[in-house]
Protein backbone atom coordinates (compact mmCIF):
# COMPACT_ATOMS: atom_id res chain seq x y z
CA UNK A 1 0.00 0.00 0.00
CA UNK A 2 1.22 3.00 -0.96
CA UNK A 3 1.46 6.01 1.75
CA UNK A 4 2.89 8.66 2.89
CA UNK A 5 2.58 10.05 6.14
CA UNK A 6 3.09 13.88 7.72
CA UNK A 7 3.94 14.34 11.37
CA UNK A 8 5.83 16.57 13.41
CA UNK A 9 3.51 19.75 13.65
CA UNK A 10 2.30 21.65 16.25
CA UNK A 11 1.58 25.02 17.83
CA UNK A 12 4.21 26.50 18.48
CA UNK A 13 5.17 30.57 19.15
CA UNK A 14 6.43 33.16 16.48
CA UNK A 15 9.99 32.99 16.27
CA UNK A 16 10.34 29.01 17.19
CA UNK A 17 11.19 26.21 15.43
CA UNK A 18 9.11 22.61 13.78
CA UNK A 19 10.87 19.60 11.79
CA UNK A 20 8.30 18.03 9.85
CA UNK A 21 8.43 14.46 8.36
CA UNK A 22 7.33 12.67 5.54
CA UNK A 23 7.46 8.95 5.92
CA UNK A 24 6.92 6.87 2.60
CA UNK A 25 5.80 3.35 2.54
CA UNK A 26 4.90 1.41 -0.61
CA UNK A 27 7.33 2.76 -2.81
CA UNK A 28 11.15 3.78 -3.20
CA UNK A 29 11.55 7.41 -2.18
CA UNK A 30 14.53 7.45 -3.55
CA UNK A 31 13.25 7.62 -6.84
CA UNK A 32 10.78 10.87 -6.71
CA UNK A 33 11.26 14.47 -6.10
CA UNK A 34 9.20 15.60 -2.52
CA UNK A 35 7.54 18.60 -2.33
CA UNK A 36 6.35 20.63 0.75
CA UNK A 37 2.73 22.21 0.14
CA UNK A 38 0.98 24.47 2.63
CA UNK A 39 -2.26 25.42 2.97
CA UNK A 40 -4.17 27.87 5.08
CA UNK A 41 -7.48 28.44 6.37
CA UNK A 42 -9.35 30.44 3.40
CA UNK A 43 -6.44 30.94 1.15
CA UNK A 44 -5.16 28.24 -1.82
CA UNK A 45 -2.99 25.22 -1.39
CA UNK A 46 0.50 26.54 -2.18
CA UNK A 47 4.10 25.14 -2.91
CA UNK A 48 6.58 25.95 -0.14
CA UNK A 49 9.73 23.64 -1.58
CA UNK A 50 10.70 20.59 -3.55
CA UNK A 51 14.10 18.26 -3.41
CA UNK A 52 14.92 16.69 -6.96
CA UNK A 53 15.32 12.88 -6.78
CA UNK A 54 18.76 12.82 -8.49
CA UNK A 55 20.87 15.56 -6.87
CA UNK A 56 18.88 16.90 -4.18
CA UNK A 57 18.77 20.14 -5.72
CA UNK A 58 16.27 22.40 -3.45
CA UNK A 59 14.25 25.59 -4.04
CA UNK A 60 11.90 27.70 -2.22
CA UNK A 61 8.94 30.22 -1.84
CA UNK A 62 10.50 33.07 -1.47
CA UNK A 63 8.85 34.13 2.42
CA UNK A 64 10.47 30.79 3.02
CA UNK A 65 13.84 31.50 1.95
CA UNK A 66 16.70 31.48 4.67
CA UNK A 67 14.08 29.94 7.23
CA UNK A 68 12.90 26.36 6.09
CA UNK A 69 15.16 23.59 4.97
CA UNK A 70 14.08 20.45 3.00
CA UNK A 71 16.00 17.28 3.36
CA UNK A 72 15.30 13.61 2.77
CA UNK A 73 17.02 10.37 4.05
CA UNK A 74 16.76 8.13 1.28
CA UNK A 75 18.38 4.98 3.62
CA UNK A 76 14.82 5.89 5.84
CA UNK A 77 12.81 6.59 2.85
CA UNK A 78 11.55 9.80 4.90
CA UNK A 79 11.91 13.68 3.82
CA UNK A 80 11.94 16.46 6.29
CA UNK A 81 10.74 20.20 6.59
CA UNK A 82 12.59 21.93 8.70
CA UNK A 83 11.28 25.25 9.71
CA UNK A 84 13.17 27.85 11.72
CA UNK A 85 11.88 31.91 12.68
CA UNK A 86 8.11 30.53 12.15
CA UNK A 87 6.02 33.26 11.73
CA UNK A 88 2.33 33.14 12.35
CA UNK A 89 1.70 33.75 8.67
CA UNK A 90 3.41 30.01 8.32
CA UNK A 91 -0.07 28.94 10.26
CA UNK A 92 -1.27 26.31 7.89
CA UNK A 93 -1.83 22.45 7.16
CA UNK A 94 1.66 21.14 5.38
CA UNK A 95 1.46 17.85 3.19
CA UNK A 96 3.81 16.18 1.13
CA UNK A 97 4.39 15.19 -2.12
CA UNK A 98 5.99 12.43 -4.20
CA UNK A 99 6.47 13.55 -7.97
CA UNK A 100 8.46 11.09 -10.33
CA UNK A 101 8.42 13.77 -12.68
CA UNK A 102 10.73 15.83 -10.67
CA UNK A 103 10.40 19.43 -9.79
CA UNK A 104 9.26 22.78 -11.41
CA UNK A 105 11.07 24.99 -9.16
CA UNK A 106 10.38 25.22 -5.76
CA UNK A 107 7.05 22.66 -6.50
CA UNK A 108 6.65 18.65 -7.35
CA UNK A 109 5.40 18.57 -10.78
CA UNK A 110 1.82 16.57 -10.90
CA UNK A 111 2.12 14.80 -7.52
CA UNK A 112 1.67 11.08 -7.65
CA UNK A 113 1.83 10.38 -3.95
CA UNK A 114 0.10 12.82 -1.49
CA UNK A 115 -0.10 12.69 2.39
CA UNK A 116 -3.29 13.72 4.20
CA UNK A 117 -1.51 16.68 6.20
CA UNK A 118 -0.21 18.19 9.42
CA UNK A 119 -1.50 21.38 11.04
CA UNK A 120 0.96 23.99 12.28
CA UNK A 121 -0.22 26.93 14.04
CA UNK A 122 1.83 29.61 15.06
CA UNK A 123 0.82 31.75 17.71
CA UNK A 124 1.44 33.56 21.01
Amino acid sequence: QVQLVESGGGLVQPGGSLRLSCAASGFTLGFYAMGWFRQAPGKEREGVSCISSSDDVTDYLNSVKGRFTISRDNAKNTAYLQMNSLKPEDTAVYYCAAAYGGCSGFEVENGDYWGQGTQVIVSS
